[in-house]
C-alpha cells in the first residue's frame, strides 16, 4: 500500500483512492459492506473506461482527467454497452461524486475542474408501477411443503418472505439465532445501511421453523437458517432460480403468472400491499419493511387500483352529459378545422 506520509505523493490519484476507501469510507463514514462494494465497483468500471479512453494506466491518472466530458462518456457507455438502466447509471455517478467531493477537500488545486465534474446531472427515469401478487397467487407460489429437503426449505423461504416482507439479502442473511420463538415470536433482520429491525412471525411460520430445525439438527445458532446444499447461505441468484421454479408450478393454476416477471422483491411488494389493503397505517408498514422514508411506502397507494376505485366511488358523477362544442362563428370553424 502507498505510504501516505510521503509528501511527494500525498495528493497523487492512487493515494487519494486509497485514502477514500480506507480512511473516509471505512473509518469516518463506517458505510455498510454493500455500499463499499458498490463504490468499489463504480471506481473499477470508471478506471477501466478511462484507461481505454485516455490510453494511460489507472495509476497514472490525475484529478484533472475527471472532466465532465469523460464522466458523461463513461455514463453513456454504461447505458449503451453494458445496458445499465438509468437507476444503475445514477448509482455509479453517485459513487464518483462521493470520491470527487472527498478529493476536492484534499487537493484544492484540482477544485475548479472537480466542481465542473460534480455538475454532471443525474438522469431522470420513469418510475415503474410496483408489481405484486394477489393473495391467491402468493399462496400458489408458496405451494405445499413437499417431501424433499429442497422443497421444504423453499416452502419455508417463500412463507418467511411473505410473512416479513424482507429483502432477499435480508432473508438469506438470517441465522438460526436471529429467530426468537418464545411468547412473542419474531425474527431479527439486518437491513440496508446496517439498520436492524424485528418483525413478528405468524404462528404457522413458527411451527414450520420448529419442524425445519428438528429435521436439521446440524443447524447451529450461527448457521444460516435457510442454507444451500453445502451448508452455506443461499445466494441471491440461487433464490431467483428457485423462485422461477415455484412460479412455473403456480402458473399451472394461475396461467397469467407465466407472462409476468416475479422476483423476490415482488413478494416484498405483495406483503406491503396486503397490509395496506387490510387497513394497516403507512408508518407501521414503513417500519415493517424498513423504509427510510414514508414516501417510499406511499408508492403502494399509487399501485393499488382497488383503493383508487373506492375513492372514485365516493365522488359524485356529473349529472348532465357533456355537449359537443360548437365554434361561435365561421372563421373559428375554419381555423379549428385546419
Amino acid at each position: 500500500m502507498t505510504e501516505f506520509s510521503k509528501s511527494s505523493d500525498r495528493f497523487s490519484f492512487p493515494t487519494l483512492v486509497q485514502l477514500f476507501f480506507t480512511d473516509y469510507v471505512l473509518r469516518q463514514r463506517a458505510l455498510s459492506p454493500n455500499t463499499i462494494a458498490a463504490y468499489r465497483d463504480a471506481m473499477l468500471l470508471f478506471l477501466d473506461f478511462a484507461e481505454q479512453r485516455l490510453g494511460k494506466a489507472a495509476s497514472s491518472l490525475q484529478l484533472s482527467d475527471f472532466t465532465p466530458e469523460l464522466i458523461l462518456a463513461f455514463l453513456d457507455d454504461l447505458e449503451q454497452q453494458r445496458h445499465n438502466c438509468a437507476r444503475s447509471r445514477n448509482l455509479r455517478l453517485m459513487a464518483l461524486r462521493a470520491f470527487l467531493k472527498f478529493a476536492a477537500r484534499r487537493d484544492l488545486t484540482a477544485l475548479p475542474i472537480l466542481e465542473q465534474a460534480l455538475g454532471v446531472p443525474s438522469k431522470r427515469s420513469e418510475r415503474p408501477m410496483l408489481g405484486f401478487l394477489t393473495h391467491e397467487e402468493m399462496l400458489a407460489v408458496i405451494g405445499e411443503p413437499g417431501s424433499t429437503w429442497t422443497a421444504q426449505r423453499d416452502h419455508l423461504l417463500w412463507g418467511l418472505l411473505y410473512n416479513t416482507g424482507a429483502r432477499v439479502s435480508e432473508m438469506i442473511g438470517v441465522r438460526v439465532a436471529d429467530v426468537v420463538m418464545e411468547a412473542s415470536p419474531y425474527v431479527h433482520l439486518h437491513g440496508k445501511g446496517r439498520k436492524q429491525r424485528a418483525v413478528p412471525l405468524w404462528r404457522s411460520t413458527v411451527r414450520e421453523i420448529r419442524t425445519w430445525l428438528q429435521h436439521n439438527p446440524a443447524l447451529v445458532a450461527d448457521a444460516p437458517l435457510l442454507p444451500n446444499r453445502d451448508g452455506h447461505a443461499m445466494t441471491r441468484n440461487n433464490v431467483n432460480q428457485r423462485l422461477k421454479i415455484a412460479v412455473t408450478r403456480a402458473a399451472q393454476v394461475y396461467p397469467s403468472l407465466a407472462e409476468r416477471h416475479v422476483s423476490p422483491h415482488c413478494i416484498r411488494h405483495t406483503t406491503a400491499m396486503a397490509m395496506l389493503q387490510s387497513g394497516v397505517a403507512f408508518n407501521v408498514i414503513a417500519l415493517w419493511l424498513g423504509h427510510e422514508s414514508i414516501a417510499t411506502t406511499h408508492r403502494y397507494v399509487e399501485a393499488n387500483l382497488a383503493m383508487k376505485e373506492q375513492a372514485l366511488a365516493r365522488l359524485q358523477e356529473p349529472a348532465n352529459p357533456p355537449t359537443r362544442y360548437q365554434p361561435p362563428d365561421e372563421l373559428r370553424q375554419f381555423l379549428e378545422a385546419l
